[in-house]
């Protein structure tokens, strides 16, 4: 199984307490122990706010660290976990991430859903129409994606976006362009965009979850005539490995304080637990045909999950 880390940008409070001065040497460091200890990916989440609740932490904006991500790293590849459509017009983001595999060599990972955290939106001026209403403006987001990657003039008339002989050069270095990720599990909808476009699915479940949430998508690509093994099923769990129960117990408890995010936001999570739990519940995953674990370590500024989880690598 590969396995990807995300970078502590803020969005999980993983910066608080930090100063500010000091947040973005912090990133840099988590980015270069990511790429150091052979990790296959660094990421970085999409958000504008904190959670669980809005507060005043840093939170650093998804495309920005990607862009500075590409140009300190050498090797790992970088992706978002994943950008929400609604942010940014599906062009210009297409623009901007044609650019960045360019600049990291080929190394982008391309990751988007519907978008959901309806206090951002409003926080931040966007409009945020209903769930079927932003599906639909995903589904024409991704037809856009292909398009100009792969078109020299790009034109598309959809209810929600429109180009007409849109050229984007550089075009990404990958071919036909960079991985698509379609994120999200929503099955009547999601699924099937995934059938129909994506190269990678991700869902945050355990492993009887997984289970399921394969077989849909399997009947999705039934419907959609699409081979169900080219797309790549992959996990996005929050991952804090103890060396024993003490080491497990005082971990989470820092992590508690640390954040101030409840505890029950981290127990009973499938890859939260003793070495020895997480690393069989991983090779179940893997049993299930999970090809890739996109981790979020919560200390992964001052603890060692990263290091324990690179055992598996």
């Amino acid at each position: 199984m590969k396995i990807g880390a995300m970078v502590p940008q803020g969005w999980r409070m993983d910066l608080n307490g930090i100063n500010p001065e000091d947040q973005w040497d912090t990133i840099l460091e988590a980015s270069s122990k990511i790429e150091n200890l052979k990790y296959e990916s660094v990421w970085v989440y999409d958000h504008f706010h904190t959670v669980p609740s809005p507060t005043q932490d840093p939170t650093f904006e998804c495309w920005s660290l990607m862009a500075a991500l590409s140009q300190v790293t050498s090797e790992v590849r970088i992706g978002q976990m994943c950008t929400c459509n609604s942010y940014r017009n599906p062009a210009y983001l297409t623009k901007v991430a044609s650019s960045i595999d360019a600049m990291s060599g080929g190394r982008l990972e391309f990751a988007i859903g519907a978008g959901w955290y309806d206090q951002e939106y409003k926080a931040y001026g966007y409009e945020y129409p209903s769930a079927g209403v932003r599906l639909k403006m995903l589904e024409e987001a991704l037809q856009i994606y292909i398009a100009m990657t792969t078109q020299d003039k790009a034109s598309f008339e959809g209810e929600y976006y429109q180009i007409k002989e849109a050229i984007n050069q550089p075009k990404p270095l990958q071919k036909p362009y960079p991985p698509l990720w379609v994120c999200g599990g929503g099955e009547k909808v999601t699924l099937k965009l995934l059938a129909k476009y994506g190269d990678y699915g991700n869902w945050d479940v355990d492993v009887d979850g997984f289970v399921h949430k394969s077989k849909i998508l399997k009947d999705h690509c039934e419907i959609q005539k699409r081979n169900y093994a080219d797309i790549k099923k992959t996990l996005h769990t929050n991952v804090i490995i103890g060396n024993n129960e003490k080491d497990l117990d005082a971990k989470i408890n820092k992590i508690v304080d640390v954040t101030g995010i409840p505890k029950e936001m981290y127990i009973d999570r499938p890859l939260v637990g003793v070495k020895e739990k997480v690393f069989d519940t991983i090779d179940e995953f893997s049993s299930v045909e999970c090809e890739y674990l996109i981790a979020y370590i919560p200390d992964i500024v001052w603890g060692d999950t990263l290091e324990i989880l690179s055992e598996k690598l």
